[in-house]
This record gives C-alpha cells, sequence and structure tokens, in this order.
C-alpha cells in the first residue's frame, strides 16, 4: 500500500526512530499498523505520539486511553501531549482548526526532538489531499497551493498520502484492527467536512476514476512545481549576496521564477500584491524606492534590490535664526546661522552659505527634502526638482534623505553641498546671512 510511494520520497529512515502521530481514528489507526509492519524490514524503531485537543469532553479521554491500552499491548512507546485549543484559539485570534493544527505540530516536533526521532509520520490521506486541492482552488491559490499536501516537509512524512479511505477501512478489517470514532468528523460545522461529505462524493458519482486521477494530477502538478523551485532556487544560489539582488538579472525572470525567488528570500508568506510591488520596484525607472511587504523592506539602490533595507531617518524641521547653533543629529552635523550688515566679502561653497538679507521671506528653517519641491540654483540656468538634482548625483537613498535643504517661507532657498537659490544670491555690500554647516564628529 505504502512501500512505492515511502520508498520514492525517502520517507523511511535505514534505523533511528520514526514516531507516528495517532489520534485513534481509522486513518491513524492503519498507519501505525503499516509502520508496524515495515519497522523490522527497514530497522527503525517505531513510536506514537497522541494529542488532546481538549475539544470533545469525555470522547476526548476514551480517545487518549484507547491509543494508550493499543500501544501498551503492543509494546509501542506511547507519548500523551494535551491542550486547551479554544483557549489557545480565543487568546491568539485564531479558528479552532488553526489553533489545533498549531499546537499539535508543536507537540509532535517537541516530542521527536526529545527522544531523537528522524521522522514524524501523520495519517493524511489521498482524501484529505483532495479535501485540501478544491480548499485551495477555492481560495485561488497558486501551484504550490494546488500540489496539495507535501509528501514530505521536514522531519514529518506522509505514508498514506496515495491511499483513499477506501482502502484504508478495507486493510483495518482485513486484519481486524480497531479504531475509535470521532463524533466531530460527521458534522458539517467545519469546511472541511462538508466537502468531505457532499462535494468529493459527488465528484467521484461524475467520474469513477475520480481518485486514481487526483493523484496523478498532483504528481503532475508537484513535479511541475519542483521543477519551476529549483529554477528560483538556483537563482538565489547565484545572485543573492549581502543580502541583495541585481537588478538586470532579477527583472527579466519570469514570474513564475521571481515569485519564487522572492518567496525563497522572504520569510513571511507574500501575496500576488507583495511580489507584482518588488517586481514593478526592479522594472521601473526611480534608482532609489522602496517596497514595504510583510516582515521587511524592500529597497531599489541603483543596479540593487536591498532586503531588510532600514527605514531611513530624516532631518526634523527646525528653525534657523541668526546668532544661533543648529545640532542636526540625524546628519552629524550643526548649522551656524549669523547675520552680516555690509558684507564686504562673499565666498559661497557648497556648505557656506551667503544670502541675501532681503531676499528672504519670513522665517528659515532646515529639514529632508519633501516630493516635488524644485530650485534654480545659482550657476544653473535651469529649474530642477531636488529629485531629479540628487539622481543625477547618483545619491542613494540615506544620502538622499540626510541632505540638509534650507527654506524660507517662500519654498527651497539652498541645499547643502549643491549651492543656493538663484533669488537670494548677494553681491557685496548687501546686507547678508551666512549659514555655515560643519560636521560634528570634526570639531
Amino acid at each position: 500500500m505504502i512501500i512505492d510511494f515511502s520508498d520514492k520520497y525517502n520517507m523511511l529512515p535505514k534505523g533511528g526512530i520514526v514516531l507516528c502521530a495517532v489520534s485513534g481514528g481509522k486513518d491513524s489507526m492503519c498507519l501505525l499498523e503499516k509502520l508496524r509492519e515495515l519497522a523490522p524490514v527497514y530497522g527503525f524503531e517505531l513510536c506514537c505520539a497522541h494529542f488532546d485537543h481538549r475539544l470533545r469532553g469525555e470522547e476526548s479521554d476514551r480517545d487518549r486511553v484507547f491509543v494508550e491500552n493499543y500501544c501498551r499491548e503492543r509494546v509501542i512507546p506511547c507519548y500523551v501531549g494535551s491542550a486547551d485549543v479554544s483557549a489557545y484559539a480565543n487568546d491568539n485570534g485564531l479558528g479552532i482548526e488553526e489553533a489545533a493544527r498549531k499546537l499539535r505540530y508543536a507537540f509532535l516536533e517537541k516530542t521527536a526532538d526529545e527522544i531523537g526521532a528522524l521522522r514524524i509520520a501523520t495519517a493524511h490521506t489521498a482524501d484529505d489531499n483532495a479535501e485540501t486541492l478544491i480548499l485551495n482552488l477555492m481560495r485561488g491559490s497558486g501551484l504550490k497551493g494546488l500540489c496539495g499536501i507535501p509528501p514530505v516537509r521536514g522531519k514529518i512524512i506522509r505514508p498514506l498520502l496515495q491511499t483513499t479511505g477506501e482502502e484504508i477501512l478495507s486493510y483495518l478489517e482485513e486484519k481486524s484492527i480497531p479504531h475509535v470514532e470521532d463524533s466531530s468528523n460527521g458534522k458539517d460545522e467545519y469546511t472541511r467536512n462538508r466537502l468531505r461529505h457532499r462535494v468529493v462524493p459527488e465528484l467521484r458519482t461524475l467520474n469513477s476514476g475520480f481518485d486514481d486521477n487526483l493523484i496523478r494530477c498532483l504528481e503532475l502538478l508537484r513535479g511541475d512545481e519542483e521543477y519551476l523551485s529549483s529554477l528560483a532556487q538556483d537563482f538565489v544560489h547565484k545572485h543573492y549576496t549581502d543580502g541583495s539582488l541585481p537588478i538586470l538579472e532579477f527583472s527579466v525572470l519570469p514570474k513564475p521564477i521571481s515569485a519564487r525567488v522572492l518567496q525563497l528570500i522572504v520569510p513571511c508568506g507574500l501575496s500576488e500584491k507583495h511580489i507584482d510591488a518588488v517586481r514593478s520596484l526592479a522594472s521601473g525607472e526611480e534608482k532609489h524606492a522602496y517596497a514595504d511587504i510583510p516582515g521587511l523592506r524592500v529597497a531599489r539602490d541603483y543596479e540593487r534590490l536591498v532586503f531588510g533595507a532600514q527605514e531611513l531617518g530624516a532631518i526634523e524641521k527646525r528653525e534657523l535664526k541668526p546668532d544661533t547653533v543648529t545640532v542636526l543629529p540625524e546628519a552629524g552635523l550643526e548649522i551656524t546661522c549669523e547675520f552680516i550688515k555690509n558684507c564686504k566679502e562673499i565666498h559661497n561653497s557648497f556648505n557656506i552659505f551667503f544670502f541675501k538679507n532681503d531676499s528672504i521671506y519670513g522665517k528659515m528653517f532646515v529639514k529632508s527634502r519633501s516630493e516635488g519641491e524644485k530650485v534654480r540654483l545659482v550657476g544653473r540656468n535651469c529649474t530642477k526638482t531636488l529629485k531629479k538634482l540628487f539622481s543625477e548625483a547618483k545619491l542613494n537613498g540615506e544620502g538622499k534623505t540626510l541632505i540638509p535643504v534650507i527654506y524660507d517661507e517662500e519654498g527651497v532657498i539652498a541645499v547643502c553641498g549643491f549651492g543656493i537659490a538663484e533669488r537670494c544670491k548677494p553681491e557685496n555690500g548687501d546686507d547678508i546671512i551666512k549659514i555655515t554647516l560643519k560636521d560634528i564628529n570634526k570639531k
């Protein structure tokens, strides 16, 4: 029933311990007995794990006692865990099914680690896989979701994944293997149960070969997924260095590959919207831009996509007054502001600015640039946006954000490292305001 499938995916170790998850239901009892048959063939030791979800009162106690007694009679080590699934679901804002799954797998992983198990076997069947495929189809999943339940995930193996419920019942009857029934499986409160009781039986009436066809379909889909994933893995291995990717190579990837590249790099699950945002970042004309996705920020820095980029700081708005010193800790600078009457010597530079006093409208202040701002600098003979100015200077994201920009109430009057606005240009003998920027660390 399971040998060829298990061997194909190298599920059963030659020696070591296999921990079998057993609820006491028909599927898990079938798995336990099949593994008990195969243990001497492969040379592994079989152990059992039972998890009580505390959802069905006395029935849950009955299941636990059944599994414990069954294992004791057959000298199979049995490990039991339990948790209040309802309370956990409420505390964490989860549905009962998701909460139960999280707690159950946490128990299985912990138990496997404690006893040194090489594998954790769960009793997912072909019927479970059919239901999962249909659920994922309803949710609009991509190819990976339509592959259903993976045969192997880390230590977890699913030897019954190509075995139907009908085959399992036949095996239990042939071997006279007892099992217990979970009364909640007969209720249609959960979507999966409704699929099991109504949709899948109807599909079987429409096509008598439904089960075999589905198994074949899932194998084909899984093969396609494994191939596409291998291409993505190769790309990441060759090109992902220092937390970044080259944009030229990434942007020409077909979406099925680039999406998988991003899913390999980003620790959290990505929606199609997030994937498209990063792809647009790579293919756009902006040399410095970013996209926030779950868990991190992706920033474009010229021809690299940087993953996990920090949110850039900015210079807070501060007023500049004559005869004062203003510190800009964000940029590591300080600004000295002076009023000089009838100034005889004017020497504007990239960090010393002389403004004609009468050209200043209202108050002066300093901050980081804002989107869309423009300036006509002395000697440039044209008006440019600060964005264009910084882009031509090939400044990176942090360089742009932490450049002090000086304003009056009419707009930009100077940009540190670039010069002053043409409208503020003084002549010798004018009353002027002098701004001097110094590096704090060089004082």
